[in-house]
């Protein structure tokens, strides 16, 4: 960013100068170290053994020192020279090893270059590489084989080792340092580490024949591997089988050679006693209990925080489950009962106990292998565990534990071999905590103690294992916290924030123990470093025989050769990693090695940092001598800011920057801070915290403080995270752009946060104090410890302060976020400045809130202390912090008793009125505060809404009414807005909002008795009261979902009741007033019934239909027609499915009575009176033959008293009658036989039906009656058209939202358009709906009976009339009926739909008004199917004569049809054309003649209403026409002689099967005014046609 390309060796702080390189050699006080001049800064160093590399900034590297393998034969180089093989590639990575280099480019490819003797190039037959060569890294194993992009390299004498993209390791070279599964070297080409494939490599270093790998521990989300079966090094089964006869021995005594581990107590290479010999040594118990894992097949350690890797670890060990299908169970019981009776006599030796277990051949399969032992467990244990002396008593545990519980209990994980003894408690406590996933990663969890005791529990495990062992796993009883979280802070932070859960693998020569691992053994494969677990490691480093790790609590770590003393103490060589003494305060963030000395670079008191060196003294002249404790490098200062150092052979170099406007200081005093931070928060968890956590508090306090715990070791690996990232900043980029607290500050700020919440609960709940009495006991009187670690500046202060300033230790660290930051942004100009200035400003704005929160805390921790000590326990919660209190009388209630208490206390989530024994408490979600203008009452009142209770608090002064006020609405208003626990997140001085909605969404449960009683309401309110969308639960189970209105269910809304002795629900979904059901709703009975309709005042009233039965799609009966209080009455028709029978007529309470019509499927037709639901009085009786009975009815079908009987063929029995119909009548009368020669006239007035029937102006009243209700108005007519366009507009727009098909238009609002009609949104809509389903619910199923047909007519009728009515109700400007409109303009051309007459004939003066113009095209279509086949019904006999005559004539050819007609002759077709060829009629043409008049004809059948067909009869008309006049060659006119006969050829030909039906329905429905007009002779004309053809002969 503000990097200078010119080099200046001038010592000007601010010249500008970044990446400036010095160079040294050894240690001495009069050392003065050499500044190399580069053309640009330097970005990154690598040293080997005699010469270096250097990248500069934009890619280029140079080399310098002794480079034999360049052709030029200079001795050194001095000057560093660019190596120009590489120019136009942008290098990204350097690394140099013995006698050789490497570097890595921008896409991730290899060049090497120098010494090849071993292969450590990777270029096969070259011994010496001069220039920079690529090197191809390629895995076979993809299909097709593909290039693997690199990070970094590192190279040691012999071999090379790169880190790939995929977090893989790949070697080359020679030696078992490669860590790869091969016996012939040099390896040429890369290959893959396969130990290390799927795990996450984040580092790799190379000694001069060892190998270093940093590896991210196996976390949550890592795959989990299956279990091993075969040994990773040698490839061979862990298992093996042998097949015996009748039995099968498996053998796990494999061994391997490859990867081993010694244990400290015997310095020999260990393997299991070959399990197929029974073994007969004596093991003496205690070795079990020092023997650390010592893997003797070799298989990888893994880590303890790797459950997964349980059977590599393990594999040394087989679990299996007792099978039944053991030979003889008795003998394998009686032999168990003998050992373990043996185990009661202490003896010191071992009867032999074959350790192959011997199965019946027919195993089930081979994976019950795995549980074979559990059975017998309990009885061997102890010399099972005696004679695998290989395995340590954690091993011993996985052998007989369930894989679940593969964790090592506490304290058994003994002491790491070679570690020092003062932290064999720290690998203990965090050894057993690494392991665990939760998903919220700071839980408390309990130590694994208390695990182990739940399993000792279980029947047969270990019960047998000596009782030391068992005192020894018990001992640390401790509780303790997982305070090492596996995950990031947050989730989200995982990616983002590096690991701190690392391991370090070795591999390679160990002759000088510099693989770690406590011996001297090579490995040829990488291993983990157990000891090294859980010290996060963060980097590690290797010189030529010794090796280096730091953690990020800036601790070194260091083990190998210490021959020149650069292991940093004076002891021999280590084999395992110890920790290096350093000065207190010091802490190291960056290191490297040489072949016999390290560098460390460190933080001290000042800014800048501080080289320290160990090792081999080079001093002109002298020999060389050694150094065997860190020294710091007094030049230091002279370098500036050094970001890294680096060592190679002798050499020493350091890589630092000048002070750039303040910016790098910037940068390093925030890495410093944040790095300090971390190790004082560690020592507080370790030192402090921990301890703690076995206090003996109250449950709530001791999961108070667990989770207090949990969120302050979540902060405490956040700082870690963070520092590890600040430092690699520096020693990387040193740049803003990669600063996480600037990317992801949210982290930082929730976590914060998180943790300031659960110290203020624990300090609210006196969690300070009731930790008093146990940190006596652990820290004792003299409280140095805590008053050293807790800054606390006070003069003897007590524990319980001690305690406080300690935990709220991390919070002074946001203000120093915020101070550095600022510092930070001073170095800008924009953007950036505003960048890190914002972020500056959240850490500020975090320290104010945070500040806030612990006032808070302590204000109510005080009102606690002092508040009346039985209520303090039900109102005292963690989460509830005080805001004020009215102690001191400043608020009282109004109309208070005098004697009477009140006390009012406002929390952050409640207002508590407290008296003398009893306290209320009211959520402040549905709280309500509304001031009292002063001018009316003189006092200061302030009026407090709940949802029960409404009550008047009196202020003692205006100053006190407006805090009262301003604190209970800015508390509600926060209680909403849910930061219940930032109580006062807003200062009342601050300009927010001060009054809280009166609107909002909460949910309460009612306690007063009433109808709401124990109910439970979620939702909308306003004002104290549910208002809105919402939910309302009864503890009996009833429950209503929809609208509210103040405090009462109104608008749509779902209910269902449990019916408790059908055990299912009623079910209601509709509409809602004043809490009853009212208006349109569907109500579905537990017992099956379904009512549809309308409802008023919770009951059924107005149309509706009711649906009985099991299966409404079966239903046995329904009912549709007008109800009133819930009872059937007025108009209904009801549909006995049951019975086969139909009523449509008048009802009341439930009953028939009054006119109506019954049909049955059987034919039977009867009209007339009914009484108490029977057929009583006058009626009229018809059978299917037409045998008609009018006369008296006394009960069901059954006849009593005067009547008259006609027969079908016109006799009648006239008298008096009795008996049911159909079952024997008697008769009491007189016979008739009317004369043959009487006229039709006197039969016909037998009987006329319709007499005794409702009349059809009265049915359906209450459907009408509806829309004028949806109009507003009360009677039909009666209301103002304005409001009743107002309803209309209202029901369009409010359904649209709640339903999904209401497009609507305008044309919907401004009828006479039909689309109105269209949408059920809109009441004509509706009711047309309504009209359509009563319709075909009458006339469809038994309702088909040809009797009704004239009933049917007349109904449609009355709804044209009734519909017009409203349709003259809504446009007053309609003439009447058969009125006259004057000559149309444009606008109402709508006014009739096209389909009418008028589109058709000429323009006339004016245009007459008609109901059936205007709405036949919207009803007639949607009644069309039952309507026809009543007409079909009714006109069978007539149709069927007419059909037998079309059917019989169609045989005629055309031309000898036309004369049969009698058409004459100049109008028969002599040519005709089609399909543009034109052929002569012959005597044999048929159905060619008039054809296109035929096809027209033929659609009559597909239109509905009356005026559609008639205008199909006149283009009928005109297309014959037009065929005559084209044969004519001339004008025409046609008289209706010569035109009927044509038109009657034409009908012939249409062949219309129901053409009775169609004129029928044409004749009924016709416009009246059309009649006389064109269309009325046309029409006359097919009338004559049909019954012309009924009569015609054949002669």
């Amino acid at each position: 960013m503000f990097l200078n390309s010119k080099s200046s060796s001038s010592g000007d702080d601010d010249s500008g100068e970044r990446g400036l390189l010095h160079t040294w050699k050894g240690y001495s006080c009069s050392i003065n170290p050499e500044k190399l001049l580069l053309p640009r800064p330097v970005l990154q160093v690598a040293l080997g053994a005699r010469h270096g590399v250097l990248l500069v900034e934009g890619g280029q590297v140079y080399s310098f020192g002794e480079l034999p393998w360049k052709q030029s034969q200079v001795p050194e180089q001095a000057k560093p020279t660019l190596e120009s093989a590489l120019s136009g590639q942008r290098v990204v990575a350097v690394a140099a090893g013995g006698f050789h280099s490497g570097a890595v480019t921008e896409g991730g490819c290899i060049h090497m270059w120098g010494d090849n003797g071993a292969g450590q190039c990777g270029l096969s037959g070259l011994s010496t590489v001069p220039n920079p060569t690529p090197v191809a890294m390629v895995d076979t194993d993809t299909s097709p084989p593909q290039t693997v992009a690199v990070l970094e390299l590192a190279c040691g004498e012999q071999h090379t080792l790169a880190l790939s993209v995929q977090r893989e390791v790949w070697a080359w070279g020679s030696g078992c340092q490669l860590g790869l599964n091969v016996t012939v070297f040099p390896v040429w080409k890369p290959q893959k580490v396969e130990h290390l494939a799927g795990r996450h490599v984040l580092q790799v270093a190379c000694g001069a024949s060892h190998s270093l790998a940093l590896v991210r521990c196996l976390g949550p989300h890592d795959i989990h591997r299956p279990p091993v079966d075969k040994c990773r090094q040698c490839n061979q089964l862990l298992y093996t089988m042998t097949d015996k006869e009748d039995h099968v021995i498996i053998s796990d005594s494999h061994y391997c050679p490859l990867g081993v581990e010694l244990t400290e107590d015997e310095g020999r290479l260990e393997a299991p006693t070959p399990s197929a010999e029974p073994s007969s040594e004596t093991a003496p118990i205690q070795d079990l209990e020092i023997a650390e894992p010592a893997l003797a097949n070799g298989t990888t350690p893994c880590s303890d925080s790797d459950p997964t890797a349980q059977s590599d670890g393990g594999s040394g060990a087989v679990s299996v489950v007792k099978s039944s299908l053991y030979p003889d169970e008795q003998a394998v019981k009686d032999y168990l009962k003998k050992l373990s009776d043996n185990t009661q006599t202490e003896t010191k030796t071992l009867g032999g106990l074959p350790l192959h277990f011997q199965l019946s051949k027919h195993l089930p399969n081979y994976s019950t292998l795995n549980n074979l032992v559990a059975s017998c467990a309990s009885a061997v244990g102890e010399r099972v565990a005696s004679t695998y002396e290989a395995l340590s008593l954690k091993k011993m545990m996985n052998f007989y534990l369930p894989s679940g519980a593969t964790k090592s209990p506490a304290g058994l994980t003994g002491t790491v071999p070679g570690l020092g003894d003062n932290t064999t408690d720290r690998v203990r406590q965090e050894d057993s905590m690494q392991g665990k996933k939760s998903s919220s990663t700071g839980d408390i969890r309990e130590e694994e103690a208390e695990g182990l005791r739940r399993r000792l529990s279980l029947p047969g495990l270990l019960l047998q294992v000596s009782p030391r062992l068992l005192r020894k796993a018990g001992r640390p009883r401790m509780c303790a916290v997982a305070l090492t979280p596996l995950g990031g802070a947050v989730p989200e932070a995982q990616e983002v924030l590096p690991t701190l859960q690392t391991e370090v693998w070795s591999w390679g020569h160990g002759e000088h123990g510099q693989l770690g691992h406590g011996d001297n053994l090579p490995r040829l494969q990488p291993l983990c470093i157990k000891s090294l677990n859980n010290k996060e490691v963060v980097r590690v480093a290797a010189g030529a025989h010794h090796s280096l790790a730091v953690t990020a609590q800036s601790q070194v770590f260091s083990w190998g050769s210490n021959s020149s003393g650069q292991l940093g103490h004076m002891d021999s060589p280590s084999t395992v990693p110890r920790l290096a003494k350093m000065s207190d305060g010091i802490r190291v963030w960056d290191v490297n090695a040489g072949e016999r000395h390290t560098l460390l670079l460190a933080d001290g008191d000042c800014i800048q940092p501080i080289i320290y060196y160990s090792g081999q003294q080079v001093k002109e002249g002298e020999e060389e001598s050694q150094c065997g404790f860190f020294l710091k490098c007094c030049f230091v200062f002279q370098l500036g800011y050094v970001s890294s150092v680096f060592a190679g052979g002798s050499r020493c170099m350091a890589l630092s920057d000048r002070n750039v406007m303040g910016f790098i200081a910037s940068l390093h005093e925030l890495a410093a801070a944040e790095r300090k931070s971390y190790c004082k928060l560690c020592n507080i968890k370790t030192q402090i915290i921990r301890p703690l956590l076995d206090s003996a508090l109250g449950q709530v306090n001791l999961g108070l403080l667990q989770t207090l715990a949990g969120r302050f070791s979540l902060l405490c690996h956040l700082t870690g995270q963070h520092a590890t990232s600040l430092t690699t900043n520096l020693r990387r980029g040193r740049d803003v752009k990669s600063l996480l607290i600037l990317d992801h500050t949210s982290i930082f700020l929730d976590s914060y946060n998180d943790y300031c919440s659960s110290l203020g609960n624990f300090q609210v709940m006196g969690g300070f104090q009731a930790l008093t009495k146990p940190s006596l006991d652990f820290f004792g009187k003299t409280p140095e410890l805590l008053q050293r670690l807790s800054e606390c500046s006070e003069e003897n202060p007590t524990m319980a302060d001690l305690l406080v300033a300690l935990f709220y230790l991390p919070t002074r660290h946001i203000h120093e976020y915020g101070r550095l930051l600022l510092k930070l942004a001073t170095c800008f100009e924009v953007p950036q400045h505003f960048t890190v200035d914002d972020g500056c400003s959240k850490f500020e704005a975090l320290t104010l809130q945070l500040k806030r929160k612990r006032k808070e805390a302590e204000y109510t921790f005080h009102f606690w202390k002092s508040f009346p000590g039985k209520m303090t326990d039900s109102l005292r919660k963690p989460h509830r912090r005080l805001i004020c209190e009215s102690s001191n009388k400043a608020l009282t209630l109004q109309n208070a008793g005098r004697f009477s208490v009140n006390w009012f206390i406002l929390f952050n989530d409640a207002l508590v009125h407290a008296q003398f024994s009893t306290h209320h408490v009211f959520p402040l979600a549905t709280l309500w505060v509304e001031p009292i203008p002063e001018e009316n009452t003189g006092t200061y009142g302030l009026k407090v809404i709940t949802p029960e209770e409404t009550f008047t608090l009196l202020a003692s002064s205006a100053m006190e009414k407006a805090k009262w006020l301003r604190s209970i609405n800015q508390t509600v208003e926060q209680a909403l807005s849910g930061a219940v626990q930032d109580a006062a997140a807003v200062s009342s001085g601050s300009g927010q909002k001060l009054e809280p909605p009166v609107s909002r969404s909460a949910s309460y449960t009612f306690y007063k008795d009433g109808r709401l009683k124990e109910a439970r309401y979620e939702g909308r309110w306003l004002a104290g009261k549910p208002n809105g969308r919402g939910v309302l639960k009864w503890p009996d189970g009833r429950i209503y979902t929809g609208e509210f209105k103040n405090g009462l269910e109104d608008g749509f809304g779902e209910f269902v009741a449990p019916n408790k002795p059908l055990n299912k629900n009623d079910h209601y979904q509709g509409q809602w007033k004043e809490g009853k059901m009212h208006g349109l709703g569907t109500y579905r009975y537990a017992s099956g019934e379904v009512y549809d309709g309308s409802f008023q005042e919770g009951m059924r009233h107005g149309h509706g239909m009711l649906r009985s039965g099991k299966l409404n799609t079966s239903s046995p009966s329904v009912f549709i027609g007008q109800w009133i209080h819930d009872k059937k009455t007025g108009y209904g028709v009801f549909d006995d499915i049951t019975k086969g029978e139909k009523y449509m007529g008048m009802w009341q309470d439930h009953l028939r009575q009054g006119t109506g019509v019954v049909v049955t499927q059987f034919g039977l037709y009867y009209e007339g009176a009914f009484k108490d639901n029977k057929m009583m009085g006058t009626g009229i009786l018809l059978s299917e033959d037409d045998t008609t009975y009018e006369g008296e009815f006394s009960d069901d079908w059954t006849l009593n008293g005067k009547g008259v009987l006609t027969m079908a063929n016109g006799d009648y029995l006239e008298g008096s009658f009795g008996g049911e119909w159909g079952s024997g009548l008697k008769v009491a009368g007189s016979y008739f036989k009317p004369h043959l020669f009487d006229t039709d006239k006197d039969k016909a007035n037998v009987v006329k039906l319709g007499r005794l029937c409702v009349c059809a102006e009265d049915k359906w009243q209450a459907v009408f009656d509806e829309c004028w209700s949806q109009l507003g108005c009360e009677k039909s007519g009666q209301g103002e058209y304005q409001k009743a366009w107002e309803n209309i507009t209202v029901a369009l727009t409010t359904c649209r939202d709640m339903t999904p098909f209401a497009s609507t238009s305008s044309s919907v609002i401004y009828f006479p358009s039909p689309k109105a009609c269209d949408t059920p949104l809109h009441p004509l809509g509706r009711l047309v709906e309504n009209l359509v389903a009563v319709y075909r619910m009458t006339y469809v199923g038994v309702g088909a009976n040809r009797r009704l047909l004239p009933q049917a007519v007349k109904e449609i009728k009355s709804y044209l009339n009734r519909i017009f009515q409203i349709v003259r109700f809504l446009f007053p400007d309609v003439p009447e009926e058969g009125g006259l409109i004057p000559e149309p303009t444009t606008d109402q051309e709508d006014k009739q739909p096209e389909s009418t007459d008028a589109t058709l004939e000429s323009p006339k003066p004016g245009r007459v008004v008609s109901s059936s113009a205007l709405l036949l095209p919207v009803l007639l279509p949607r009644l069309y199917p039952p309507l026809f086949t009543l007409y079909a019904l009714d006109k069978e006999r007539e149709d069927d004569v007419y059909w037998e005559c079309v059917l019989r004539l169609n045989k005629q050819t055309d031309l000898a049809l036309l004369s049969f007609l009698g058409v004459q002759q100049k109008f028969w077709p002599v040519k005709l054309s089609e399909h543009l060829s034109v052929f002569q009629v012959l005597s044999s043409t048929k159905d060619a003649c008039f054809a296109s008049a035929v096809e027209t004809l033929q659609q009559i059948s597909t239109t509905f209403t009356p005026s559609d067909k008639l205008q199909v009869i006149q283009i009928t008309f005109e297309e014959i026409t037009q065929e005559v006049q084209s044969m004519l060659k001339q004008d025409f006119l046609w008289s209706m002689d010569d035109l009927f006969p044509v038109f009657l050829y034409v009908v012939l030909r249409a062949r219309i099967r129901n053409l009775g039906s169609e004129v029928s329905l044409i004749e009924d429905l016709m416009d009246p005014y059309v009649q006389h007009g064109e269309h009325g002779i046309m029409f006359t004309t097919l009338k004559a046609c049909y019954y012309q053809i009924q009569h015609e002969k054949i002669t």
